[in-house]
């Protein structure tokens, strides 16, 4: 990922330098416990562990440079640090790796990297969580415009509408957890994954210290199908995050302007139009949860390998782990920001609900007819009569509200009193049952009316 979409913290998960560390600790791990099951002397662990740590500590662009050196020559990176870590450690580096694979540093690698970075989008996921639950509390009971096709339907809340997205992101932060718990797996179990010559103990040692499960049948990869689980998740919480980008979006046209991105001191909207104010927070968010799910496919394109393993994944893996979960941490933390600072505004949702003169309260009074005794379907011609008098002559000389059209209708008049038809065309009745819907969502009610 571009360094522009990069947050540092994300970035060194990926980082050479801590994929080395993680490689030398496999590897230290693993001796230890050969050494503990006397298939390695005691002091030769003791020696790897103390050389190899000091090694880590002291790592620098150096080691980097020299690494690269020798895998140049070697063409095959793990090889290159093995003779690296023996240039460090000295003779007991002949009992580093010892019937072991490349792919059990490797896989057990990413599953401990990929562990590290879905611990970081955890927290993400709370403090988006965290902004969309103070918002959707502070606008409970703010009315605003429901819509369906783009079109106005009924009124709604605010804060409702939020909660619908906190929701979503509950259900996205339960996916990501299950999504790690699968990929968090470890594979000490040689070349083909038939422990040959190493203890089952060992990987079991190695997946203790590293909050690891070992693998149930590894063959000589961890299998693709919890990458694949894994990957689509990200997917999908990247698809929660443009939904919500796209709703912000839509209330920042001009032509609703409900609410918006917070605009900074000396920003600047457009080279050519100084009056512009454009969404490019969301509009990044749309982007980014792309690049997110564009992951998707080749992960579960990885799960077919042939027989054991080969390495046709390992290119993708390279390119979409970090990709991936960097943009998805940047998109995250970005969507934290700019809910927590959206900037609503409750008086243009109210007259936006008007604003088409009333027909958005058609429903009600269509079950006001159907309550004084017409058929629903008598009831439905008259309402709808009415609204389309109200929607087609709006804003012309003929124009009345629909309120006005209903109690002209002879069809109406007599059938239902006009405090019915005023109680119709009242918004708050929409929002009579926020107090369970919040409870369900946030386990409380949040404030009362």
């Amino acid at each position: 990922m571009v360094p522009r979409y990069t947050r540092p913290v994300m970035a060194a998960i990926w980082s050479p330098e801590n994929r080395y560390r993680i490689w030398f600790e496999i590897e230290a791990l693993a001796c230890e416990a050969m050494a503990e099951y006397g298939a390695v002397p005691k002091d030769a662990a003791k020696v790897v562990r103390e050389k190899g740590d000091a090694a880590m500590a002291a790592f620098s662009d150096a080691d980097l440079a020299r690494i690269d050196e020798i895998e140049a020559e070697t063409r095959h990176d793990v090889i290159a640090f093995l003779t690296w870590l023996a240039e460090k450690v000295g003779p007991e580096s002949r009992f580093v790796h010892l019937g072991m694979t490349s792919s059990d540093i490797l896989d057990t690698c990413l599953a401990v990297q990929l562990t590290q970075a879905t611990d970081l989008l955890l927290k993400d996921l709370d403090d988006v969580l965290n902004a969309l639950r103070t918002r959707a509390f502070e606008h409970k009971h703010t009315l605003t415009i429901g819509r369906s096709h783009g079109i106005h339907a009924e009124p709604t809340s605010f804060g409702l509408k939020l909660a619908g997205h906190y929701a979503e992101f509950v259900r996205n932060k339960a996916r990501l957890e299950t999504a790690r718990a699968e990929i968090a797996t470890c594979a000490i179990s040689g070349a083909v994954g038939t422990f040959a010559h190493l203890d089952p103990r060992v990987e079991t040692y190695v997946a203790e210290r590293l909050g690891l499960t070992p693998e149930p049948v590894s063959t000589q990869v961890i299998p693709r199908d919890r990458h694949a689980a894994y990957f689509c998740a990200l997917g999908v919480i990247a698809s929660g995050i443009e939904r919500l980008a796209i709703e912000v979006r839509h209330l920042q046209r001009s032509e609703v302007r409900e609410a918006e991105e917070f605009f900074h001191k000396g920003q600047k909207g457009s080279s050519a139009m100084p009056h512009k104010r454009n969404p490019v927070l969301t509009e990044n968010l749309t982007g980014m949860a792309r690049l997110v799910r564009s992951a998707v496919i080749p992960a579960l394109e990885n799960v077919a390998l042939w027989h054991e393993r080969d390495i046709s994944h390992s290119a993708v893996e390279r390119n979409i782990c970090p990709d991936a979960t960097i943009g998805l941490d940047f998109a995250l933390a970005r969507l934290a920001g700019m809910m927590s600072k959206l900037l609503v505004y409750p008086d243009r949702m109210a007259a936006n609900i008007e604003s088409l003169g009333g027909v958005v309260h058609s429903g009600e009074v269509l079950l006001a007819l159907a309550r004084a005794g017409l058929s629903r379907e008598d009831a439905y011609r008259i309402v709808q009569h009415n609204a389309m008098q109200t929607w087609t002559k709006l804003g012309t000389s003929e124009g009345r509200t629909f309120r006005e059209n209903l109690a002209a209708d002879p069809e109406i008049s007599g059938r239902i009193p006009a405090e019915t038809l005023d109680a119709a065309m009242d918004s708050r009745q929409h929002l009579k049952a926020l107090d369970g819907l919040y409870q369900k969502v946030f386990g409380e009610p949040g404030p009362a009316l």
